[in-house]
């Protein structure tokens, strides 16, 4: 599905980025990747096209790191020679973007994490050892990091879950082809933390009913004219949560291992407060987070690509019709989304070299805000990705973090975001 619907607007990929407190080297960032690829040949591949499905190729040649010099998460192109993923510097900066055909955030921060530990030990000679978190890279691969993980979990008898309705979309005018805008909000996670603690949920549950908090203030605060527009789906926010399997069935699979819940509040019901929809998500995560209604998903996406009339049908046909299903069946059904990619640790004599981490989601014309949010160090980073030049959402969520009492330090690409700082 991915290969099929990436496009300039839809580009699949992700970013992740480590800061660190001094400059890149290029020269030791080109050695430590060419170093590291041997180790993960998984990634050393690039998209074919058969007649029937895109397919992945290994390939002799070695990535090339890149001087940033374009909108983050640009499309990668899909012919022989491209890798599906870009290492990137800038000032003091290296950018992971990594396509989502390939992998899923935990593949990403599996092989950008030996990267910086590698860089270290070129550039300063620095050696980590195994009991620190680092990957030898003269360890055997384990096959283990290919498998399909979803095929050994699938239950063919089970069925799959039930379609969700049209959700409200943000009315916000797209941004031209290719541009693409991050607003990252850092707060000091073990505030962030206690605040979730102090309301009986986990920081994944506070941080999603602070946003269906945010979005409800938004329509609440439009006219009742513009309200109505489009009906009761205006009414409807849904957020999509991804949740990765490797927590519920043990995988190393670097390959993507995750299902999206989508919680969803109908707001003709009436206004929710915060309290509300922090029982409401929590609710939501207990009866929907199991084995038997995961595998009701997992059921639904290798059934789809068992079927026989699916698999028959042209790449170039699959390539026409799948962007359509995938806004008919896909994000028409939320609004927007929030991934956490959780706390990520590097090595001790590293992780004093390097200030920050943040992640950015994949950009999409039709969920035109989306929001990741990851912890290193002390901070914890909540990162929004948008295709739109509105500030709206973000204003009124990072005001409402302020407002109970958790600073939020505000950085990214879109100058006229910052009069947020002053109000």
């Amino acid at each position: 599905m991915y290969s099929s619907i990436a496009s300039a607007r839809s580009s699949t990929v992700y970013r992740m980025t480590f800061g660190l407190v001094e400059a890149v080297d290029p020269e030791a960032l080109q050695k430590a990747l060419d170093n590291v690829m041997v180790r993960f040949p998984y990634f050393n591949v690039t998209l074919r096209r058969g007649f029937f499905w895109h397919y992945y190729e290994h390939s002799e040649n070695r990535p090339r790191v890149e001087r940033e010099s374009h909108y983050p998460c640009k499309a990668i192109r899909q012919k022989k020679g491209v890798f599906p993923f870009r290492i990137l510097y800038y000032g003091r900066y290296i950018h992971l973007e990594m396509s989502h055909t390939i992998c899923d955030g935990y593949g990403g921060i599996a092989f950008m994490k030996p990267l910086i530990v590698e860089y270290f030990k070129i550039k300063e000679g620095i050696v980590c050892a195994p009991e620190q978190g680092c990957i030898a890279l003269d360890a055997p691969v384990d096959p283990q990091e290919y498998e399909d993980a979803f095929k050994r979990i699938y239950q063919k008898r089970v069925p799959p879950p039930a379609k969700g309705e049209k959700a409200y979309h943000f009315p916000f005018e797209l941004l031209d082809k290719g541009q693409y805008l991050l607003v990252t909000g850092k707060s000091p996670a073990k505030q962030v933390v206690a605040l979730a603690k102090a309301h009986k949920c986990t920081v994944t549950q506070f941080i999603t009913a602070l946003y269906f908090d945010s979005i409800q203030s938004y329509i609440l605060g439009q006219s009742k004219r513009k309200r109505s527009k489009y009906g009761r789906t205006r009414a409807k926010i849904a957020v999509n949560v991804p949740v990765d399997l490797r927590a519920f069935f043990p995988s190393k699979t670097l390959r993507n291992f995750f299902i999206s819940l989508n919680p969803c509040i109908d707001l003709e019901l009436g206004e929710y407060s915060l309290e509300e929809l922090i029982t409401f998500i929590k609710g939501y995560m207990e009866l929907y987070i199991n084995d038997k209604n995961i595998s009701r998903y997992v059921s639904r996406n290798v059934r789809n690509e068992q079927l026989m009339v699916l698999r028959i049908i042209p790449l170039w046909v699959k390539r026409l019709l799948m962007p359509v299903i995938y806004k008919r069946y896909g994000e028409r059904g939320y609004t927007s989304s929030v991934s956490n990619l959780g706390q990520v640790r590097l090595p001790e004599e590293i992780a004093a070299r390097v200030e920050s981490f943040e992640a950015f989601p994949p950009p999409s014309p039709g969920n035109k805000l989306k929001i990741v949010m990851a912890s290193y160090g002390e901070t914890m980073s909540i990162s929004f990705g948008k295709t739109v030049r509105e500030t709206d959402i973000e204003k009124i969520f990072f005001r409402k973090l302020r407002g109970l009492g958790v600073p939020v330090k505000i950085e990214g690409n879109q100058l006229n975001f910052y009069d947020v700082e002053r109000r």
